[in-house]
């Protein structure tokens, strides 16, 4: 296949970011033989002007539209693209100057119509970014989902860094409404449609999730929430895995009860755990600081998912309704247009 490749970049009130993903465009060692597909999804705060400062060295179309979830929006996108494999990305991502130069390399060798890279965290990223990173993408925490190995059936692709064919993206129609769970969702959906997926570990970004605590937790609950709902609509790919952290929570609440009998074994067991999570977040890291904000950031982000994932659970399993009239805020509405 001659490919020609389209970036499809969805973005919400985030002009400062979207400067930042095209000057590392821009510094691609694999040439300007491309395109950049920009949808403004109903911001307040505009990105036209930034994107205008770019459009003498780079090849970039510019789309604005009510607002209907970053699912649609990258809908929206492929739809209007040239090309005929879109690359889609989020708009707080950097991508290293080999990144296209990798991709094409990849699929030209062992060509797959859906393929997905991990994130690193950049040198310049803040102390909290780089442990929310760890938490995000480590084997200790994820089992290593995100791109830090071959999974262990299964790659499952997340869309901050996820290619698609344009066959593909148009045999099995794109992005559903869900949010967040859009991704999981369109990687089950093209398996289902006979269509393998692959990790390309050199085709890394540098996520940056410019978010504080509070929206941490939020974001984690919400992914603990769609998982019951995927498992839902999709029941071949349930696993007894997605219930660790609500086990994990369960287990600490258990372990600390336990103490008011003396029994201090089950709670020894967690504190091994959070130390070998401090060691191997002090090796890859090399930061005594970060490795220590990284155990904040796996607690909340399991007692998030946990949260959410029972949450979800006990709803869909004890009433008749459907999930959108459960959770509507896990849900946009599709842009007509």
């Amino acid at each position: 296949m001659d490919l020609y490749f389209s970036f499809i970049v969805p973005v919400f009130n985030r002009p400062n970011e979207i400067r930042e993903l095209l000057d590392s465009l821009i510094a691609q060692t694999f040439g300007k033989e491309f395109e950049i597909v920009i949808v403004e999804d109903g911001s307040t705060v505009s990105s036209k002007d930034i994107i205008g400062q770019f459009s003498d060295q780079l090849n970039i179309s510019y789309y604005e539209k009510p607002n209907s979830g970053p699912g649609d929006s990258r809908n929206y996108g492929m739809r209007a693209a040239k090309g005929n494999y879109f690359i889609i990305l989020d708009s707080d991502c950097i991508l290293p100057p080999e990144y296209l130069s990798e991709v094409k390399k990849h699929l030209e060798n062992d060509f797959v119509h859906c393929y997905g890279g991990p994130d690193a965290a950049h040198p310049s990223f803040t102390l909290v970014q780089k442990a929310i990173n760890y938490a995000m993408t480590s084997y200790l925490t994820t089992g290593g989902i995100r791109g830090k190995k071959n999974s262990v059936d299964k790659f499952q692709p997340r869309s901050f860094n996820m290619g698609i064919s344009k066959f593909a993206f148009e045999k099995v129609g794109g992005y559903g409404n869900i949010h967040p769970g859009e991704d999981p969702d369109l990687t089950i959906r093209i398996w289902e449609a006979g269509f393998e997926t692959k990790l390309i570990p050199d085709a890394f970004v540098y996520h940056k999730r410019r978010i504080d605590w509070k929206k941490f937790y939020i974001q984690v609950k919400k992914f603990g929430m769609v998982r019951p709902i995927l498992n839902k609509w999709h029941p071949k790919t349930a696993k007894l895995t997605y219930w660790f952290p609500s086990l994990f929570i369960l287990g600490i609440l258990v372990s600390v009860m336990l103490l008011f009998w003396n029994i201090w074994w089950p709670i020894l067991v967690f504190a091994g755990y959070f130390v070998l999570l401090f060691m191997d977040a002090f090796l890859k890291t090399r930061s005594i600081p970060i490795a220590l904000t990284a155990l904040l950031a796996v607690v909340i982000q399991f007692f998030g998912y946990g949260f959410g994932f029972l949450k979800s659970s006990l709803y869909l399993n004890f009433t008749q309704r459907a999930p959108e009239s459960i959770f509507p805020n896990l849900f946009f509405k599709k842009n007509k247009q």
